[in-house]
């Protein structure tokens, strides 16, 4: 039988809490919705308290709870559960001195860069990660706090929309190797003197860093000279990736086809001759940060390059689908999930080196926390989308109205105040042998369109029919 992630004793050791009812858990939830049998439920106060969803959750199969006030069934109680389940993840990583740790922040491509330095350490040995997106003050010790006792690598996902919100998690992380994917205008209404801030901001993630721990930087950005002092001043081991010759893993060639990309390189010198299920400009860098990652982390370069291979686009960040309709089919790029100035343009730029029989069509909804310069930040889209030949633009929200406003005509797709608005206009438009792509920020709800268009599908109409 396979040994339990935690006993109630260990969590109230941990905690500081009080055993009610003796119990083992095999994981650890947040959520009823997502409990799994014998999970450990923790009763954050949020909209609701959680409180109010313990006998729910055991109902639904945790095996005890974590709470702060007396409920029915087994549990520990504690003072406060969110200082607990902070308290839970640094016991987690004490507890497993073995496990080298990996820490992943960035202004755009944090997620997929995590997930597939996730596919890597899963092929070299007993790992542990972040799922989606938990890579905020809640998430990160609920990752900690799952992390099996005999984890050998595991990493995380850290993000931020202010300062002073790194630091803490990378100091309960206490990572071994971080990587900062790029810095660019994201969340910029949050920091008064702009991009700089930003860069402070990432740069939060070296303190955390255990000593003589490795900082892979990206040499293209141009924060990269800053983030690297920064980083010395940490004591970490800087590790460089782009298009320089001087980069520990350098980018020398990236050439997209449909469903993915050759990628030509150089680490440490050596040459690399790989392919990618991604086609995005983006996971050029991307890759060489996957690759100083891994290495960091003792994963073999074979090992790294295989899980590479194949790892699929991530739903919302760049899966593509054919989209059966009548007389054939159109191709969409979903990359609804997340949008800025930077992951824009170069998504635009991608699209426009994809060969198509069709139309390129691009549906894009707001970009969000821009700040005073959201307008313009809309309104420059007009230059790459020319650029990269784009046929059709529709836009959605009050900040891609200075998009549209600075379309010609003949670019002009249609224009809609909400994403749901905007959604049956792409779907009429569409036609056989189209390249489709949405993207925007979530909070724009760019999925409104991407739901309209799957919906076009014929073969899954059939298969409900």
């Amino acid at each position: 039988m396979a040994e339990p992630l935690w006993t109630a004793a260990e969590i109230a050791a941990a905690t500081g809490g009080t055993v009610r009812g003796d119990f083992t858990a095999g994981g650890v939830s947040i959520d009823t919705r997502s409990i799994e049998p014998g999970d450990l439920f923790v009763a954050l106060a949020g909209v609701r308290d959680g409180h109010e969803f313990v006998a729910q959750a055991l109902a639904a199969g945790a095996s005890g709870a974590l709470i702060s006030q007396a409920v029915d069934g087994p549990g520990v109680l504690v003072a406060d559960t969110f200082k607990a389940l902070e308290a839970l993840g640094e016991a987690a990583r004490v507890r497993a001195p073995q496990a080298r740790r990996g820490a992943v922040t960035g202004s755009v491509g944090k997620t997929s860069v995590t997930q597939a330095i996730r596919a890597g350490l899963e092929r070299a040995g007993r790992s542990h990660s972040s799922v989606k997106s938990y890579n905020n003050h809640i998430g990160v010790p609920l990752t900690l706090a799952r992390m099996p006792r005999d984890t050998e690598r595991a990493v995380f996902e850290i993000g931020m929309n202010h300062a002073d919100e790194i630091t803490p998690l990378s100091q309960m992380v206490r990572p071994h190797a971080v990587a900062i994917t790029t810095v660019g205008p994201v969340h910029v209404e949050n920091f008064p003197d702009g991009e700089i801030g930003v860069a402070r901001a990432k740069a939060e993630i070296f303190t955390g860093l255990e000593p003589g721990g490795i900082a892979v930087l990206n040499a293209d950005n141009p924060w990269f000279e800053f983030l690297k002092d920064e980083a010395h001043k940490a004591g970490a081991h800087v590790r460089s990736f782009g298009r320089a010759e001087a980069c520990d893993a350098q980018l020398v060639d990236f050439e997209p086809y449909p469903g993915g990309a050759r990628v030509k390189a150089r680490l440490h010198g050596k040459a690399l001759d790989f392919t990618l299920l991604q086609s995005g400009f983006h996971w050029g860098p991307n890759s060489m940060a996957v690759l100083l990652m891994l290495e960091a982390l003792d994963v073999t370069l074979d090992d790294s390059l295989a899980s590479l291979g194949g790892f699929h686009p991530l739903e919302g960040r760049g899966a593509e689908r054919e989209i059966a309709i009548a007389g054939g089919a159109f191709t969409l790029v979903d990359e609804s999930y997340n949008a800025n100035p930077v992951s824009m343009q170069a998504a635009i730029a991608t699209l426009g080196a994809r060969a198509t029989k069709g139309r390129r069509i691009v549906a894009l909804t707001d970009m969000l926390e821009l700040g005073a310069d959201s307008p313009r930040y809309h309104a420059e889209l007009a230059e790459p989308l020319a650029a990269a030949a784009i046929d059709r633009v529709y836009c959605a929200g009050p900040y891609m109205k200075s998009l549209w406003d600075a379309l010609p005509s003949t670019r002009r797709g249609g224009y809609a105040d909400t994403a749901a608005e905007l959604a049956p206009q792409v779907a009429r438009d569409v036609e056989p042998g189209d390249l489709v792509m949405v993207k925007g920020s979530n909070g724009s709800k760019a999925g409104a369109v991407t739901a309209a268009l799957k919906a076009l599908d014929v073969r899954s109409a059939g298969a409900s029919a």
